[in-house]
């Protein structure tokens, strides 16, 4: 993921896409429940604008960005949702506007900062690569949670690359948030993917059939479909509920507390009731 340029039209494509499916709907619609427990679909679109907010000041003013980042330090179970809530209390036209004005201004600062550059964020330093990664991963993930409460079944794109790659990327990650200890050796994750990607950075990306990563001859490994790996690092989706296999004890207990996301551990969500 070392161009920025892909990712950053990639992240484009996915608000893009998020954006259509809001532009036009009802105050009503706004204000319908999501999965995510308290959340409308307002709050996640909020939530996107926040973050994008936190990310420009990580980018720009790392001072500033150090100021927020004691604030929830002081509020670490209240302050993504309270910065959810006062977003979402603006009319549905003005918060619409604030989220395309600040992924605009996210893309200018991201595509102006220069290569190999880091900057803080909640969790470890980003390069402006891997915050367009994550950024792509939010708007992704939360973009799900709004097709969810309208109804829509999403079609799947190549864009997902991005959020497989976080979401392996952040293995070590979700064990270190717990206080478990990371486990020693790699793991080795072989996922269906969609069509029409071109490979990059430890993906196998011929005719999409398959995206990898880690060593081949790992001991314990994860595979299955790649909706159903993203689904499952963003914590959109009940382990129980995926066609992922895990072998190893290591890898099964990962994939029990994966998550793509900084922060505090999430709670994830609970398993589809049988029909």
């Amino acid at each position: 993921m070392s161009d920025p340029a892909v990712v950053l039209d990639d992240l484009r494509e996915e608000s893009e896409e998020l954006d259509l499916l809001v532009r036009k709907l009802s105050d009503e619609q706004w204000s319908a429940p999501t999965p995510a427990p308290g959340w409308t679909v307002a709050h996640q679109i909020a939530h996107l604008a926040w973050t994008d907010r936190a990310a420009l000041l990580a980018a720009t003013d790392p001072e500033a960005f150090a100021a927020e980042t004691a604030k929830a330090l002081a509020a670490p179970d209240r302050f993504v949702d309270d910065g959810a809530e006062e977003g979402a209390k603006l009319p549905p036209a003005e918060l619409l506007a604030a989220w395309r004005a600040g992924r605009e201004r996210l893309q200018d600062a991201l595509r102006a900062v220069p290569p190999g550059a880091r900057f803080p964020w909640y969790g470890p330093p980003m390069s402006a690569p891997a915050m367009a990664t994550a950024r792509l991963m939010e708007t992704w993930a939360h973009g799900q949670d709004v097709a969810d409460a309208l109804g829509v079944v999403r079609t799947p794109t190549a864009r997902l690359r991005h959020v497989a790659w976080i979401g392996v990327r952040a293995r070590d990650y979700a064990f270190l948030v717990r206080g478990i200890p990371a486990p020693a050796e790699p793991f080795r994750v072989e996922l269906d993917g969609i069509d029409g990607i071109d490979g990059i950075d430890g993906i196998d990306g011929t005719g999409g059939e398959v995206w990898a990563y880690g060593p081949e001859d790992a001991t314990q490994t994860v595979t299955g479909p790649a909706l159903d790996f993203c689904l499952l690092v963003t914590q959109r989706v009940h382990r129980d509920d995926t066609a992922l296999v895990a072998h190893g004890p290591d890898a099964e207990r990962w994939l029990a507390i994966a998550q793509a996301f900084a922060g505090p551990a999430g709670t994830g969500r609970a398993p589809r009731e049988e029909v």
